[in-house]
């Protein structure tokens, strides 16, 4: 290979790089989203790509088919003052979603103000709780009605292939292994990405006369 032709090699090489530069930089321009709090989504009046993280507004959340819509707030923010701001995700919802989740959501708003989320993370940190004190499944049902509605404990393990959705009848049922004595639980609250089918579970709620347990609060054991 002589000279001149290593030279139009190099110089259409060099053309061929600095395109890719080129091309990289629009598409990772145009890809990169920009963090902002809710507060700042709130204001903004273009259609950037933005990443903005919040917690769930309590019961704010509703769920039409594969589209999930709901209002998010700064975590650090009283949850009573602060600005909310409406999202929609269409896409599958994780079984751990629910109230007080902290979302992080990535996408654009939209004329009315809505930020259409083309990707959402959902984190729930894990909680843990002594069952020292609280009621088998059996202890509870053998009181009757003298703690229908009544604030109480209760401890099991998560039944295999039980675990639903926020929006569900049922988020799961929990059962004593020694005795298969099960309880049908209800929960709009977020659950840690830890929960799961055979997980040890402690429960704070009160238990309806429909034998169905309404849960305020779920742990795992530790």
């Amino acid at each position: 290979m002589n000279t001149k032709t290593k030279r139009r090699m190099m110089a259409v090489t060099g053309v061929i790089v600095i395109v890719l530069i080129v091309v990289l930089a629009v598409v990772g321009g145009n890809s990169a989203a920009r963090t902002v709090t809710v507060a700042e989504a709130l204001e903004l009046q273009d259609d950037a790509k933005i990443q903005v993280s919040g917690n769930v507004a309590e019961n704010s959340f509703a769920i039409e088919g594969d589209i999930l819509t709901f209002k998010i707030y700064d975590s650090e923010a009283d949850p009573a003052a602060s600005q909310l701001l409406d999202v929609r995700y269409d896409g599958g919802v994780s079984a751990t979603f629910g109230n007080d989740v902290t979302a992080i959501c990535t996408g654009k708003k939209n004329e009315a103000g809505v930020l259409n989320c083309s990707e959402l993370v959902t984190k729930c940190p894990s909680k843990y709780e002594n069952a020292e004190g609280s009621l088998t499944i059996a202890d509870l049902i053998g009181y009757g009605d003298s703690v229908i509605d009544k604030p109480v404990k209760v401890s099991g393990v998560m039944k295999a292939g039980s675990l639903a959705g926020v929006d569900a009848e049922e988020r799961f049922v929990l059962v004593d292994e020694a005795t298969a004595d099960e309880l049908r639980v209800k929960y709009a609250g977020a659950l840690s990405d830890e929960t799961g089918e055979g997980s040890a579970i402690v429960l704070t709620g009160s238990i309806g006369s429909n034998g169905s347990f309404t849960a305020t609060n779920v742990a795992l054991e530790g």
